[in-house]
């Protein structure tokens, strides 16, 4: 039962991730409320304490000009600079 100190939230998401979280618990042997608070903590704490412009998102959204770059780019690379041939070497 939920007490004074709690709230409900609803949220949605992808049927992968919610078979991950239900695996999770189970194995752990933990509640999905008590999972969802910790991960969701973690994240907020993370974001206090990291620059954002470091954060690597765990999904990128493109637009469909941007995804035809990049599809473009793949099709027809452009030779590897220097510095990428010098990586490459070591």
């Amino acid at each position: 039962m939920a007490s004074e100190n709690t709230t409900q939230i609803s949220a949605n998401i992808s049927i992968n991730t919610k078979e991950r979280m239900e695996d999770y618990a189970k194995a752990y042997g933990l509640k999905k409320a008590f999972l969802i608070e910790t991960a969701l903590l973690h994240h907020l704490n993370v974001l206090d304490e990291i620059p954002l412009d470091i954060v690597i998102p765990p999904r990128i959204i493109i637009t469909k000009e941007s995804g035809e770059k990049v599809l473009k780019s793949i099709q027809n690379p452009p030779e590897p600079t220097e510095a990428m041939k010098a990586l490459f070497d070591d």
